[in-house]
């Protein structure tokens, strides 16, 4: 009996400092039912009021990376607060738990690593993957996003702290789609690295040697692709995240019409892209058919059709691709056309272009191809400008200001019945109501039981004198 009542007293402290957890926002009762009254201070305080109490606390931070950490250690010890927190003003926090501030986060991932939020499957797991999923307490997963962390962003191989990408995006899903946290999963496939100062570094979480490459590479990511579709289901959404582009178009068109995967950075970003351009012709007020497209950066496309191709020219390293240009690989050599080599593109743009469209789309804000500030001066105000990181509003000499638009990826599904490409039947009367039943609530739950009272006669205790 006293075992019991000391795994009891153990099981209620546990309560109380594990995730999630309502703080002092639990109720007197609570406390008492949960037995840790009078391990909390004798105050009471409201969701909203522990949300004000974050936002000064972040508010204090003296970098984005401090405010990175204060929030993830928030997530760890109260979920449902940290998505308060965030769904209280997404605009403000989103560059925090992702992109910029994710990028630098990544760099520093080993100093800021405080608790698994993920899983992380090495290239020594080959053979045992199915059994590192079952280490996986959520047996009920909708979304995994998976990064070997060879092209994190624009940073490059940042390797195994690349984890922040996928535990970023997985936020985002809640904050932004509303998908419960408890449905998605991070990971991390460890393969080794080529970032020799890693590999170096002491501090260094993740596998110390050269990447694996070919056949071994590609077997571990096929265990790993029916290791998830055997634990989670068909339904299972695959993300893949920031592949370097030798591994990314090959995976995408070996997966694509097996599972039920996509990668981000090919078909996420193309998708925002476009969705920017034609929401840019409202400006514009003419057909995309009459714009000429520029593309900063070209290390793999697919080839399109060839009206398109006569309207898409592409820059790399080295300028502008042309014809006759030394060392094009075939890719590149699909979009050269007649013309003589140049660089510096982007000045020029505004010469000839009543309203240029300018989407600088690489992250973190470093790495932007174009400033938010530049595009808006260079062009004196006529540039359309978005960026997949965040810039500042730009006031110009004359008084206007601007306030750059953002477009990072993401995405709604519309029509899914109609189109006969949704997954959940019967089909919803009430499609929005069903929706929202579905999504993540950020409110607390309450911890009381369900307590009642009988009829006072069937309640009435019997008893005999003996």
């Amino acid at each position: 009996m006293e075992l019991g009542l000391h795994i009891l007293e153990v099981l209620s402290i546990e309560m109380l400092f594990a995730s999630p957890t309502h703080g002092l926002a639990f109720t007197l009762e609570e406390r008492q039912q949960l037995n840790i009254h009078g391990l909390l201070p004798p105050c009471f305080f409201s969701q909203d009021m522990q949300v004000l109490i974050e936002l000064k606390k972040f508010e204090r931070q003296a970098t984005d990376l401090d405010r990175y950490i204060l929030l993830m250690g928030l997530q760890d010890r109260n979920e449902k607060l940290f998505y308060k927190v965030l769904t209280s003003d997404i605009e403000r926090f989103m560059p925090i738990v992702y992109t910029p501030t994710v990028g630098l986060a990544c760099q520093q991932y080993g100093i800021a690593f405080q608790r698994p939020r993920g899983l992380f499957i090495t290239s020594h797991d080959r053979g045992h993957i199915e059994a590192l999923f079952k280490a996986w307490p959520e047996t009920n997963i909708k979304a995994i996003v998976v990064t070997d962390g060879e092209r994190i962003l624009g940073l490059g191989d940042l390797g195994c702290y690349g984890m922040g990408i996928p535990v970023g995006k997985l936020a985002l899903y809640t904050v932004c789609g509303g998908v419960k946290p408890q449905e998605c999963l991070p990971i991390m496939l460890d393969v080794g690295t080529d970032n020799e100062e890693l590999i170096n570094d002491p501090l260094y979480i993740g596998l110390k040697h050269k990447r694996i490459r070919g056949q071994a590479y590609d077997d571990l990511l096929d265990e790993f692709m029916e290791a998830a579709v055997s634990r989670y289901g068909r339904n299972c959404l695959i993300q893949f995240e920031d592949f370097a582009n030798q591994n990314a178009f090959r995976l995408l068109n070996k997966y694509r019409k097996l599972y039920c995967t996509f990668n981000d950075d090919i078909q996420g970003t193309a998708s925002v892209a476009v969705a920017g351009l034609l929401a840019a012709l409202q400006i514009t007020q003419n057909k995309l058919s009459d714009h000429t497209i520029l593309f900063q950066g070209a290390g793999e496309e697919g080839t399109p059709k060839k009206e398109a191709i006569k309207k898409i020219w592409m820059v790399d390293s080295k300028g502008l691709i042309v014809k006759g240009r030394v060392s094009l690989t075939p890719e590149k050599e699909v979009f050269a056309h007649q013309h003589e080599e140049m660089k510096n593109l982007e000045d020029n743009m505004a010469s000839f272009n009543k309203r240029p469209i300018i989407f600088a789309l690489s992250n973190p804000t470093s790495k932007a191809e174009c400033s938010a500030e530049d595009c808006y001066y260079l062009t004196e105000g006529r540039g359309i400008f978005a960026s997949g990181s965040p810039f500042n509003p730009v006031t110009l000499q004359d008084g206007r200001m601007f306030y750059p638009g953002q477009g990072n990826n993401a995405y709604i599904a519309e029509l899914a019945y109609k189109n006969k490409t949704a997954t959940f039947y019967p089909e919803p009367e009430d499609k929005e109501a069903f929706i929202r039943s579905q999504m993540y609530n950020t409110d607390y739950e309450s911890f009381l039981t369900d307590s009642y009272i009988w009829p006072e006669k069937a309640m009435k205790i019997q008893t005999r004198k003996v």
